[in-house]
């Protein structure tokens, strides 16, 4: 690749003082296997696997059973090489080659003298290259090592065998190991961009760190904190603005002095605009210019920093059973209702700054309000956190470590203290990060999962495991929080307990796996309730579509190796048949068992939702596992590789908006909730009915209410010995309707008397027809439609869907997307759960 830099720089604002230039270095790649003799071409940003198979040298790992074909790649080192033409600038007095992500142990080149020996893939790397550079052309070549053989190297360091094996001592995404919902693959390579920086002048700005001292209704002071790098004197002014009204809002002026690293500026905004979560209000973001002149120089350095203002803290406080757990955004209390990510792809380079803002775009239209980033994966990429910014959507953030015990020998932990000092600087000014987290299930592992009988450590063992545990968690990364971003609590472990232990429901977070491990039936969820509910789960199967796409077998079922090598949970498909025929009939067709299996996660999520939401204040907080996948798979997902929605993602769509009706029996009485994100007072009508399954009304109650307020409080109840001459418990239901005083819908709960598979289903008739809305239709039915599934062959999504349908209803259903009803209208087959008997 050659690139003249005096044709194509690219200016950014970092310093007028140290006119930074930046040329990407992503075109006329080559790579090729150590030892080969053939270079074949490379994309940058990439990975091996995916550069493998644009050359056809591997198959598409994602389909049919291809994975364990492409098990090679990571145990063989690989080699990265292009050309660049450089010219030196006139003034250029430092040149630097910036690698913003290399995966993960690298050994790079510049004419063939060594520059850099990389070992984290969660790390950027700059390096000076002034001394190796040459006019003319330049070579560049990366040499990656095996992560495999690295890691297995670095264990045998140690007297005793760490659980997670070799991914423990590699600073790389865990779930590239293989997960119970993803493949094995290793990957290696250049996967985020190479840039070459050329630096001007005396001064370079470094980043922003804006904190806020006070905020109110009537002011905002905030504190602006400038990391600089200074190879000089020089008297500066600085001026910060609100750069949408251009109104200067602080400003200061200093010397500075060699030595000096940082500058300190104060700003006011006076009546701010508070950023809120979804739900509680508009995520309004302020963008700060910052302005820096001097005396000396005439030119000003313009840089901008987006932020919200808004206050988020976690408060733990001791009450009567334990310790609260919760977040107050601006001194209001907040339920948080949202999901755990994992990120999209297994080969990270391919997903796209889009895919980010859909996913959040996703959970905002969704009704959530948080998403967790989990610790086995990578810190998410920059658009994820704009998007979570801009929709009103909170981040808790784990920093990079699930599900095993860590070295902490003193080179382990400088590496982790430069991943964790970047990672901190890079996410603290965004409005959405609420929490960073120290590591996933770490702390219950070693305390419940058998690991020192499993390993068969001695009491000294055990102890240097545990302390080094302590050092990593409850000491080097706290303290580089509260050095570098004390505005944000840290928590160590998620969770604090493990899901057997009473203290998990009293005090911290919980990963309840009661239900799906433990094999508990899907009641437990309104029992085992805790301070937040920060995991937990149950698998539904993707549609049939998805298996189609990754396989050319003409008959697919439950026997076929492709769906059996697409779910990695030894025993999944064995604990969702224990827990479908537990609830339902069991379906003949592997397509109706594709939909019925997630008619069971569905109603998994439905039930627990519901109850860690009725049971506030004492839970103030329900994150799901998981919102999306990887790979094409079964798992714990609600939205499949491909973007299509399992039918638990429009239950939990319905069951997190912001008020809600919930109904459960508990000790012979039926009990009706009403819950609510937010505070109002206003009067309503709730109506009870028990109607059978051809829309006849068997017994009804009706009862003004004063609801809305913020929380869960029960509305109604009555003894179930009331309704037991008015109830046949398979053939009716209880509904209950919440409207305002002008008649609107509130919320509505359907409850039934008795598990799906003893309902007395008859066959409905069920009708559409175009609406006055050109992307909607009304469907309607003659008797109960139970789950009703509006297939459309994953080309379209609905509004709604897997929905029940009640005789004498019309509901109103919008496509998403461009297509029209009637464009539409030939794709959409419907069917109900009577359909799989």
């Amino acid at each position: 690749m050659k690139i003249k830099l005096f044709t194509f720089f690219v200016f950014i604002s970092w310093s007028c003082f140290s006119q930074s230039q930046e040329v990407i270095l992503n075109s006329n790649w080559k790579f090729r296997r150590v030892g080969d003799s053939v270079w074949l071409p490379a994309t940058i940003p990439g990975t091996v696997h995916t550069d493998l198979l644009a050359n056809k040298i591997i198959p598409d790992p994602y389909f049919g059973t291809n994975e364990k074909l492409v098990q090679w790649v990571d145990t063989a080192d690989w080699e990265y090489e292009c050309a660049f033409e450089y010219h030196k600038a006139e003034a250029t007095n430092n040149v630097s080659l910036l690698f913003e992500g290399l995966d993960t142990y690298a050994e790079v080149y510049l004419n063939d003298s060594p520059i850099l020996t990389a070992n984290n893939m969660f790390r950027s790397w700059q390096v000076s290259c002034e001394p190796h550079l040459k006019e003319g052309t330049n070579y560049l070549k990366i040499k990656f090592l095996s992560a495999v053989k690295k890691g297995q190297e670095e264990a045998k360091h140690l007297p005793y065998q760490l659980p997670g094996e070799e991914k423990a001592f590699t600073r790389k995404a865990a779930y590239h190991y293989g997960w119970d919902w993803g493949p094995r693959f290793v990957t290696c390579g250049i996967w985020k961009p190479v840039k070459l920086v050329l630096l001007q002048g005396p001064l370079r700005i470094i980043n922003h760190h804006v904190t806020q001292e006070n905020v109110s209704a009537r002011e905002a002071i905030l504190n602006i904190n400038t990391s600089i790098e200074n190879k000089g004197s020089e008297n500066l002014k600085i001026s910060i603005y609100d750069n949408a009204t251009n109104q200067l809002i602080g400003s200061n002026s200093l010397n500075v002095l060699p030595t000096d690293t940082l500058l300190k500026t104060r700003a006011t905004i006076k009546n701010p605009k508070l950023w809120w979560c979804n739900g509680l209000g508009e995520p309004t973001l302020y963008t700060l210019r910052i302005e820096i002149s001097s005396d000396l120089t005439p030119s000003k350095n313009i840089s901008y920093q987006r932020i919200g203002i808004r206050t988020i803290e976690l408060i733990q406080e001791k009450d009567s059973v334990g310790r609260s757990f919760y977040f107050k955004l601006n001194g209001k209390p907040v339920f948080i209702k949202g999901a755990n990510i994992i990120p999209p792809d297994n080969f990270l380079p391919r997903v796209t700054a889009q895919q980010y803002k859909n996913m959040v775009n996703t959970a905002h239209g969704s009704n959530m309000n948080m998403l967790r980033v989990w610790g086995g994966g990578v810190y998410a990429d920059q658009a994820f956190y704009d998007a979570c910014d801009e929709q009103g959507i909170l981040v808790w953030q784990d920093f990079m470590f699930a599900n095993t015990m860590y070295p902490g020998n003193e080179q382990f932990l400088t590496n982790v203290r430069a991943e964790v000092e970047e990672q901190i600087i890079r996410l603290r000014n965004h409005a959405s990060l609420a929490l960073w987290c120290g590591n996933n299930e770490i702390s219950e592992g070693w305390f419940n999962w058998g690991w020192q009988k499993q390993f068969k450590y001695s009491s000294s063992d055990s102890l240097k495991i545990w302390t080094d545990y302590q050092n990593l968690f409850e000491s080097t990364i706290p303290d580089l929080v509260k050095k570098f971003d004390p505005s944000h609590s840290y928590w160590p472990s998620s969770p604090q307990h493990g899901w057997g232990r009473k203290k998990s429901l009293a005090e911290g977070d919980s990963h309840y796996w009661g239900v799906w491990w433990g094999l508990e039936p899907f009641s437990k969820y309104q029992e085992k309730v805790g301070r937040f509910m920060s995991e937990y789960g149950f698998q539904g199967m993707p549609s049939s579509y998805l298996f189609k796409k990754i396989s050319n077998e003409k008959t697919i079922d439950l026997q076929s190796e492709i769906v059996k090598y697409h779910q990695k949970h030894p025993k999944g498909f064995q604990t969702i048949d224990h827990y479908l025929t537990q609830y339902y009939q069991k379906p003949k067709s592997f397509e109706d068992y594709c939909y019925v299996s997630q008619l069971v996660q569905a109603e998994g999520m439905k039930t627990a939702i519901e109850a860690h939401r009725s049971r506030q204040p004492y839970c103030m907080g329900t994150l799901f596992w998981q919102l999306n996948d990887c790979w094409p798979v079964t798992s714990w997902s609600s939205i499949d590789y491909f973007g299509s929605p399992k039918a638990a993602h429009y239950l939990i769509k319905k069951a997190y908006q912001n008020e809600i009706l919930s109904t459960i029996i508990e000790d012979g009485v039926y009990k009706i909730f009403s819950v609510a994100d937010s505070t109002r007072y206003n009067q309503a009508k709730l109506s009870i009915s028990v109607i059978d399954f051809n829309g006849n009304i068997k017994w009804q109650d009706k009862k003004n209410i004063l609801t809305y307020k913020q929380g869960s409080a029960v509305i109604y109840s009555i003894d179930s010995i009331e309704l037991s001459g008015k109830i046949n418990p398979s053939c009716s239901f209880l509904l209950a309707e919440l409207h305002t005083n002008a008649g609107s819908l509130v919320a509505e709960n359907i409850f039934y008397f008795t598990p799906p598979k003893n309902l007395c289903l008859q066959k409905p008739t069920i009708q559409i027809k175009a609406s006055k809305r050109k992307n909607s239709f009304i469907i309607s039915t003659d008797k109960l439609a139970k789950n009703v599934y509006i297939d459309a062959t994953e080309e379209i999504t609905f509004s709604e869907n897997y929905f029940d349908l009640l005789p004498g209803k019309l509901k109103e259903i919008e496509i998403v997307g461009k297509e029209t009803y009637h464009q539409a209208k030939k794709k959409i087959k419907i069917r109900s759960l009577y359909d799989t008997y």
